[in-house]
């Protein structure tokens, strides 16, 4: 499949450049990537990124994948993460170009009867579309954890390690323990409560009776929306990337694009080596500069499930039944819990679901940039078993249609993307696994391998900081920071 250009590149702001040596080189320009770039270059490190595709970004692009003017998020798309993340903050990069924008409601979820759950920033308004018993349980589970939620999240955005935060990261974990399925079923006794809560830990790729993990997700991501919103990138996601590209660039950071990498004795001389690059390709570019014993560890990595994804160019807004849907920024298409749980257990166990769980945006509501005058983007996918070339088209579009009735007459276009099509696009999303492997408690906490400090390798000059390694999926640049962290000691000895 060909790919037409990112929509937004740095247009000459990053100039490629070469030299002899550097203190750091960073092979991948996704959000960790550049995190860890522009961390060192703060720091007054010589830094070059290395980037194989034509344009920086990774899981952060937008381009014009449908008709001219549709400017569509190739992966990530909608980002509390990205306005939460403790580093982004620490950088000005409004200064270069990004805005967040917020809908009106940052997520809804549609039922057959017309209604739906719809998750308010406030905790009272979302609490108060509960039948009595469920909102008062709502209340009790967020409200404790919503005052210190910065300080939750840098904990939760951390490798393994003694909390800054005990108490508060005490009580998210209590809460977090259970599995989403059990959690729903005794706290809240409203399927719109339960349904929320289920769409939300199914951003997991996990079966929901998954004790911890699933829950953790799906309370992080809640908790977010109530204390910073759900919001989109003005322009597209790969305003994200193009921000820290050119913030990186004024810092003196170098970056070349289309320049794929197949061993490290192709890179220049450095002190640091940084891969934002999956497990597995770390251990083949590398090569014998680390142990076969950890190689093998690296290639034993999990990868999670895949996506089938379709962007459309829509003549008009999605014709949702529910007005609530009409503003939301994301929209969840399941059903009730039973019908979620059913179809992320059947992705798991390498089944198709007739009815799959749809996670869908509609940037457009809010950033009028994203489509001509009157015309709309939508961003919808669904999981898959790992590899897949099915095409869930027909499912998909069931899914919403069931909710949106006359969806199908607003399309002007698609454009599909299987499992392949993904790794094709980028060699990281191995089987079409977007989240940088599964995410389950025993690879959350030694991911990418156990380690005391999961981002380095037996090679002192050798880090990771992908998704793969701590906190895990998601555009805020963590793992990117923790890393650059750990190299900074060997840059500086």
């Amino acid at each position: 499949m060909r790919f037409p250009e990112a929509t937004f590149s740095l247009a000459g702001a990053i100039v490629p450049l070469m030299r002899e040596s550097y203190d750091a080189v960073i092979i991948g320009s996704g959000p960790n990537g550049l995190s860890a770039a522009v961390y060192l270059a703060r720091a007054g490190a010589s830094v070059l990124v290395i980037e194989g595709h034509d344009q920086i970004g990774g899981g952060a692009r937008t381009a014009e994948l449908t008709l001219p003017g549709f400017h569509h998020d190739v992966c990530s798309a909608i980002h509390p993460m990205g306005v939460a993340s403790p580093f982004f903050k620490t950088l000005p990069l409004a200064d270069f170009g990004l805005e967040w924008i917020h809908p009106g409601i940052p997520l809804a979820h549609p039922f057959d009867d017309g209604g739906a759950a719809v998750l308010h920033r406030s905790i009272d308004e979302t609490a108060a579309t509960f039948d009595r018993a469920s909102e008062q349980a709502y209340r009790r589970l967020f409200a404790p954890l919503l005052g210190k939620f910065d300080d939750t999240l840098v904990d939760l955005l951390a490798p393994p390690r003694w909390p800054g935060d005990p108490l508060g990261l005490m009580r998210f974990g209590v809460r977090a323990f259970p599995s989403s399925l059990a959690a729903a079923r005794a706290w809240f006794s409203d399927e719109k409560a339960r349904a929320l809560l289920a769409g939300n830990a199914a951003h997991s790729l996990l079966p929901l009776d998954r004790l911890l993990s699933t829950n953790a997700i799906g309370l992080m991501l809640m908790l977010a929306g109530h204390a910073v919103g759900w919001p989109v990138a003005r322009g597209g996601s790969g305003r994200i990337t193009a921000a820290l590209g050119a913030y990186l660039s004024s810092l003196g950071g170098k970056v070349e694009t289309g320049r794929r990498v197949e061993t490290i004795e192709e890179l220049p001389a450095a002190k640091a080596y940084l891969f934002d690059t999956s497990p597995s390709a770390l251990a083949t570019i590398v090569g014998g500069r680390l142990p076969e014993s950890y190689r093998r560890r690296l290639r034993r990595f999990r990868h999670a499930p895949g996506v089938f994804k379709i962007d459309y160019a829509l003549d008009g807004p999605v014709p949702w039944r529910s007005a609530a849907c009409r503003e939301a920024g994301t929209v969840h298409l399941g059903g009730g819990l039973d019908e979620i749980t059913i179809a992320e257990r059947e992705v798991n166990r390498g089944i198709h679901p007739s009815r799959p769980f749809v996670l869908t945006a509609q940037q457009s509501v809010c950033d009028k940039s994203r489509a001509p005058l009157g015309k709309h983007t939508f961003w919808a996918y669904c999981h898959v078993p790992s590899g897949s070339k099915v095409d869930m088209t027909a499912a998909i579009e069931g899914q919403i249609e069931r909710f949106a009735p006359g969806f199908r007459a607003r399309v002007l276009a698609r454009h599909t993307m299987n499992c392949a099509d993904y790794e094709r696009y980028n060699p990281n999303l191995i089987g079409g696994d977007i989240v940088g492997g599964v995410a389950d408690w025993r690879q959350l906490l030694t991911r990418p391998v156990v380690r005391l400090k999961p981002h380095t390798t037996p090679d002192p000059a050798i880090f990771l900081c992908s998704a793969s390694t701590p906190p895990g999926a998601g555009v805020h640049g963590m793992g990117g920071y923790w890393a650059a962290k750990e190299a900074i000691k060997v840059i500086k000895r």
